[in-house]
């Protein structure tokens, strides 16, 4: 299958700190990691390795963090001939501190991602709807994603947004958007759903269906995945694993959901397969490092009772 991925190439630099800070407040950190990131880059490179031919769309700045997230990608087996690199714009960063229990705070400075404009998006549409599926995330410009969603076809291929970070989402013709997928953080601010409940998430969601999106599905850390249907919600237990490093963990979740479907599979074993891709994350340091590979998932799950749906 063909998945293309419209986003944002970040350079990630992670410090881990025995708790969060509060506001004002300064924290001891234990050494400086840097890995390559970004939710499109990450979404990329996770697909490629559950086995999908990967096409990546976005721009990096003409610098050595540029230089090194395309060869990475590249390296991968993500094809990156359309990830431009622009003059007078350095490379996105995003400073990620890391606790204890593998949550996270991230502060995203968007750089060369910020100039991925409509006209991009536009040169780029015939390549782009060659794809069995599309993943696309809120770390470029708004109009940028509107763009995509405009230009389509309107039934394939298959679109899955991750609405990160959350915001105002009226704006975009969200009758195009096949699969959204928040995380519970990011559900809470576009519905303000505050409880971790299947019946409370299925009420909430329907004001999201209520604006086009075909499917909802929100991720929920240690108690899942929720798919919200029209009446209701099913939830789909998390795999349980010792948590390192939460920072990849959507976007594994997101590249293996679009790999099932793209595939033809029906959401309900998409989302199972997504949450053992997002446990294995879980478990190992950094965004790409810790993406698993299709061998690795499969491994996983020969050893594991998928949990009872909820």
């Amino acid at each position: 299958m063909k998945i293309a991925v419209l986003g944002s190439l970040n350079m990630d630099l992670v410090v881990e700190v025995d708790h969060l800070p509060r506001p004002g407040e300064t924290v001891l950190g234990h050494g400086l990691a840097r890995y390559p990131g970004g939710k499109g880059n990450n979404q990329a490179i996770a697909a490629a390795r559950l086995g999908a031919e990967v096409h990546l769309f976005g721009r990096v700045g003409k610098d050595a963090f540029g230089d090194e997230l395309l060869a990475v990608a590249r390296d991968a087996g993500v094809d990156v001939s359309a990830v431009e690199q622009v003059d007078g714009e350095a490379t996105g960063i995003s400073m990620i501190m890391v606790g204890p229990n593998g949550q996270n705070m991230i502060a995203y400075a968007p750089g060369a991602n910020g100039r991925v404009a409509e006209a991009y998006v536009t040169g780029a549409l015939p390549r782009l709807a060659e794809a069995d599926a599309i993943l696309v995330q809120l770390e470029i410009p708004l109009s940028a994603v509107a763009a995509l969603l405009h230009g389509l076809p309107p039934e394939r291929p298959l679109v899955i947004l991750d609405p990160a970070p959350a915001q105002d989402l009226t704006a975009l013709p969200l009758r195009r958007v096949d699969f959204l997928t928040p995380n519970r953080e990011e559900f809470a601010v576009l519905t303000g759903w505050s409880a971790s409940g299947v019946t409370e998430a299925g009420r909430a969601g329907q004001a999201l269906l209520d604006l086009g999106v075909r499917h909802l599905v929100v991720t929920a850390d240690a108690d899942g995945a929720f798919l919200v249907e029209r009446g209701g919600a099913t939830r789909f237990p998390a795999y349980p694993v010792e948590v390192v490093d939460a920072t990849g963990a959507g976007d594994a979740f997101n590249a293996a959901l679009a790999v099932k479907l793209a595939a033809g599979r029906g959401p309900y074993e998409a989302i199972g397969f997504a949450n053992a891709v997002a446990a294995l994350a879980v478990t190992r340091r950094g965004a790409v490092p810790a993406l698993p590979t299709l061998a690795e998932v499969q491994a996983f799950l020969s050893r594991r009772r998928s949990p009872a749906l909820g």
